[in-house]
């Protein structure tokens, strides 16, 4: 098994294994998980910007020798693909506890989204370690610092559906296991169609870019006071700084 593979399905082990954070919310009052999130959130805003616009375009402007039409239209499609399954399958991120009730229809479907999401996260993964191991490690610090939030709010989403937390985190978990999936695939197909990271990395770059403008920056557009926003801003900017870091790996 080549280091690539290596690396790959471990970053998508450890992303998985995020799916269990959510029990520790139960021991956090609401309150104080809530001014938690909201900080995380800046940071992982400004983490998949970073990776997005220091790492993975970079990378692949490199890699094929110009910005070309073509990776445009791949971020594009990184943008369009997230924003035609929130609005056909109903997928959406939370990132913050759910408070009013939620149905078991709405619990199923929050799961079955969040597979999908972890499916793509596996083949972007999986497709930055085909471009670099630096690459590689960036994506799945940015994925990661995104899950944690997401992770618990899908936990919140399916206690408030009705599932116990036992069954809640388990289902969390078995959906996070399709990233395992994805970064499988994409490395199998990788090893025959060399020019696959050249689809892959400027979508998932458009993906990301996606995530941080449309679900992260709204979440922080929510609080309005000058002394939070402040730190709001401060987290987004170091969030930023660690993958302009990782540089130094490369």
């Amino acid at each position: 098994m080549s280091i690539t593979w290596l690396y790959s399905l471990g970053s998508v082990g450890l992303v998985s294994l995020i799916s269990i954070i959510g029990l520790s919310t139960l021991a956090i009052k609401t309150e104080k998980l809530k001014k938690i999130l909201i900080y995380m959130i800046s940071f992982s805003a400004g983490a998949l910007l970073g990776d997005a616009f220091i790492h993975l375009l970079p990378e692949i402007v490199e890699e094929v020798g110009a910005f070309t039409v073509n990776i445009s239209g791949y971020i594009l499609l990184g943008i369009i693909v997230p924003f035609i399954i929130e609005k056909f399958i109903h997928w959406r991120h939370c990132h913050m506890p759910i408070t009013h009730e939620h149905t078991h229809p709405f619990a199923w479907m929050n799961l079955f989204g969040d597979a999908i999401h972890n499916l793509i996260d596996g083949m972007i993964i999986g497709a930055a370690y085909m471009i670099s191991i630096p690459v590689g490690i960036a994506t799945t610090i940015a994925v990661i610092l995104h899950e944690i939030p997401q992770e618990i709010g899908d936990f919140g989403v399916l206690i408030h559906g009705g599932f116990s937390a036992k069954k809640a985190i388990l289902l969390n978990f078995l959906t996070a296991l399709t990233s395992v999936i994805g970064a499988i695939a994409v490395l199998s197909i990788g090893a025959h169609v060399a020019e696959t990271s050249h689809f892959l990395v400027p979508f998932a770059a458009g993906n990301f870019i996606y995530i941080a403008a449309t679900d992260l920056i709204p979440e922080l557009h929510k609080e309005t006071t000058v002394k939070k926003s402040a730190f709001q801003l401060i987290w987004f900017v170091i969030g930023i700084g660690i993958m302009t870091l990782l540089l130094g790996l490369e």
